[in-house]
């Protein structure tokens, strides 16, 4: 069995009492005291709208605000002016869907999704489908839970417009060869859409390095508020886009003949935005990155072995994805359905999430309607693992 190496943040989480084991990351992240105070201050200190008043509190607002916008950029790898604040990775999915796909595909084009997709990742893309009449294909999974990337190199054809693949499984925990799935999309002059829900809380990433043309990712994954996210894209593909919603702050100039639009990303926030959101993403960006993205890798890597070494052990537990998944272990128990499990494990104080994660297919190509989901955060440690593996003893023994 591997050992944990703890990354000794406990404190800092102050939702977390003693004795709890959270172990449901991958569906949100607890948050730690410096994204609470951030937001704290933001609404109790500082509050102002950002982008129109020209009174000092209000330009204080704005330029912390952009400053989280240069944040972002640089924790990805990317330009300022090419991250757009949404709600969430859904949002991010859905603007690309509506904004580019919906402009740029036609009739006989083709979308190339993958099995293991969450629905946010699926369902946009149905819809613009539909609406142009073009065509989705899946790629299919290797035999431990990886997009088949050799059987997609065989799939795809110039008829393909457009590639949307996770960087990680949110069920699985399984990891996207990114630069590998880019240089096929763009073999046959596909765009792709990388979404890295589950990759920026425990992969480094660098956007420019990874060749992708969209990347997607929420805020509350990420240890940081919900209701906020970013969709990163090309420059040049942002500029072609036309705005997805109308209103204030993404006018040029608006008369009752015509209305011009601000270019990117100004043009895709219509509203007023989620202000303190984005501060508490820069705070959370600025913990995640104090600890190091590396260290965040090797911590959930190494609780994951145990996990899976210890659940592997129980001969009526079914493990599912790769050994070396990141932070999360999906399992099932035979002969209980996992939210009994879930049930049970709650009793003994351990948070897991189960069902079918918002990924319907994927359960179907697994052969089950649900799974049982333990993921990691950096406030985990083996004492978590521990009281997983009992509460799974004792669903085996209530159940015999």
């Amino acid at each position: 069995m591997t050992d944990a190496r703890p990354l000794d943040t406990l404190a800092d989480f102050p939702a977390i009492p003693a004795g709890w084991s959270y172990l449901d990351t991958a569906a949100t992240s607890q948050k730690p005291q410096a994204v609470v105070d951030a937001i704290t201050r933001a609404y109790g200190e500082t509050y102002a709208t950002v982008h129109r008043g020209v009174y000092q509190r209000s330009a204080d607002m704005t330029l912390a605000y952009e400053a989280a916008r240069a944040r972002v950029a640089r924790f990805i790898g990317a330009k300022p002016d090419e991250c757009v604040f949404v709600r969430g990775a859904t949002e991010a999915i859905n603007l690309v869907a509506h904004s580019y796909a919906a402009t740029h595909l036609k009739s006989g084009d083709r979308i190339l999704l993958s099995m293991l997709e969450h629905h946010s990742n699926i369902v946009p893309w149905q819809m613009v489908a539909e609406r142009v009449g073009a065509a989705i294909d899946v790629a299919p999974l290797t035999s431990d839970g990886r997009i088949d990337l050799d059987a997609m190199a065989t799939m795809l054809r110039p008829e393909h417009k457009l590639v949307a693949l996770a960087h990680v499984s949110n069920v699985l925990g399984s990891v996207l060869d990114v630069a590998r799935a880019v240089g096929l999309a763009h073999g046959v002059g596909a765009k792709i859409l990388i979404d890295g829900c589950q990759a920026v809380p425990r992969l480094p990433v660098n956007v420019a390095e990874l060749g992708c043309d969209f990347y997607v990712f929420s805020g509350h994954k990420l240890y940081g508020p919900t209701g906020i996210g970013v969709l990163w894209g090309r420059a040049e593909l942002l500029d072609a886009m036309p705005p997805w919603q109308g209103g204030g702050a993404m006018i040029d100039r608006v008369s009752f003949e015509r209305t011009t639009y601000a270019p990117p990303p100004g043009r895709f926030e219509a509203g007023t935005p989620h202000i303190v959101g984005v501060l508490g993403l820069h705070a959370a960006i600025d913990y995640v990155e104090g600890l190091g993205l590396d260290a965040i890798h090797a911590h959930e890597g190494a609780l994951v072995s145990r996990a899976r070494d210890a659940l592997g052990q129980l001969n009526s537990v079914r493990l599912f994805g790769p050994a070396d998944s990141a932070g999360i272990v999906s399992f099932a128990v035979e002969g209980v359905h996992p939210h009994d499990v879930a049930t049970i494990l709650d009793e003994g104080r351990v948070a897991i999430r189960a069902g079918h994660h918002c990924a319907q297919p994927l359960m179907a190509a697994l052969g089950v309607e649900a799974t049982a989901r333990a993921s990691f955060g950096v406030y985990n440690g083996p004492q978590d693992i521990d009281a997983l593996v009992k509460g799974v003893e004792r669903v085996t023994r209530i159940f015999g």
